[in-house]
């Protein structure tokens, strides 16, 4: 599989290289990003210094959840196109300005959480018209994407595992989606069974995985592992490391084939989707947390998160969609 390429997607160029953020100032001139307003933390700014120079103001999305984070700094971009160089949260917070003020983003991710490749986020604290963007540049440097040290590199990849695994059985999958998750599981498989993790596989993986998801959607596990985060306060790579084994459980009898497949991509000798389940497990080890109760959530949170991942619309595109009873007895059985 090609580790350098760039990707002409509609609107979207996607450029995919080691050495890709040197390559940074060139594109975002070349796709209109002058003077921008470049939205980041200062741990990401600290790996790509040089983006600070073409920008017209630099403002930390502080931490927090995306509506109030992004609310925090959309005043201060006055118009400007909006550049993210972090994580998830920071690119989803660029997404959400762009959206709410008709602009334009640019992604640089220095994690594996799939965002520059997604429409999926939520809108500014106050903003109640819903428009959802996505980054017409990205800048994907896989040295970059990869950069963190395990086990939290583990855990952001099995983010990314999920994006690749759900979209295989959601109602808008199709050979172009199927494709690209498979290979990603491939690679995110690969790139964790070294003792050292294998970072541009990584990196590919979760690129994408999270086309995958993008071209689909959200479904049982991504909706549990968010619910988790907001009732609780648990980490996000860590729910959903967590969760994965136990999500994918849940769905080897409602979509076996798409479970065997993906274990087929796992290296499997059979379509067998226990196999699936249990190499996943395996590879969520390595992010060395394994329950809830080693996140810090309490039994008594349990409820919260069944009710609050209920009221999320998106979990009837499940297939036989799991109501309060099954979806207590997937959190109960992550627990300890």
């Amino acid at each position: 599989m090609r580790g350098d390429f760039t990707w002409v997607d509609g609107e979207r160029l996607i450029r995919f290289a080691p050495g890709a953020l040197g390559d940074a100032p060139e594109l975002l001139g070349d796709r209109g990003f002058e003077e921008y307003a470049l939205l980041t933390t200062e741990r990401a700014l600290l790996s790509a210094p040089d983006l600070a120079d073409g920008a017209g103001v630099v403002l930390l999305v502080p931490p927090g959840q995306v509506p109030v984070a992004a609310a925090a700094v959309r005043t201060a971009v006055e118009g400007r196109q909006l550049v993210a160089l972090g994580g998830g949260r920071v690119i989803d917070s660029a997404k959400a300005i762009a959206g709410a003020d008709g602009l334009k983003c640019a992604a640089v991710p220095t994690t594996l959480s799939g965002a520059e490749m997604t429409t999926i986020h939520r809108m500014p604290a106050g903003v109640t018209t819903v428009r959802l963007v996505r980054p017409s540049l990205v800048i994907a440097d896989p040295a970059l994407m990869a950069s963190a040290p395990m086990p939290g590199l583990a855990a952001s990849a099995m983010n990314a595992l999920g994006h690749a695994a759900e979209s295989l059985y959601h109602p808008l999958a199709n050979p172009v989606t199927d494709a690209a998750a498979l290979s990603a599981a491939r690679l995110i498989s690969d790139g964790l069974s070294t003792e050292a993790p294998e970072r541009h596989q990584l990196a590919l993986g979760s690129l994408l995985a999270g086309y995958a998801l993008g071209s689909t959607g959200l479904l049982v596990h991504h909706i549990v592992s968010q619910s988790l985060v907001r009732v609780t306060g648990a980490p996000h790579a860590q729910a959903n490391a967590v969760i994965l084994p136990h999500s994918l459980s849940l769905m080897t009898v409602r979509a076996p084939d798409a479970l065997g497949r993906l274990a087929r991509a796992f290296g499997a000798d059979v379509p067998d989707p226990d196999r699936a389940v249990s190499h996943a497990a395996t590879l969520c080890a390595r992010s060395e947390v394994t329950t809830l109760e080693e996140l810090g959530v309490e039994w008594q949170q349990l409820d919260d998160v069944v009710q609050t991942a209920l009221e999320r619309p998106e979990l009837r595109n499940t297939p036989e969609p799991p109501g309060a009873r099954e979806l207590k007895e997937l959190l109960e059985s992550a627990f300890e």
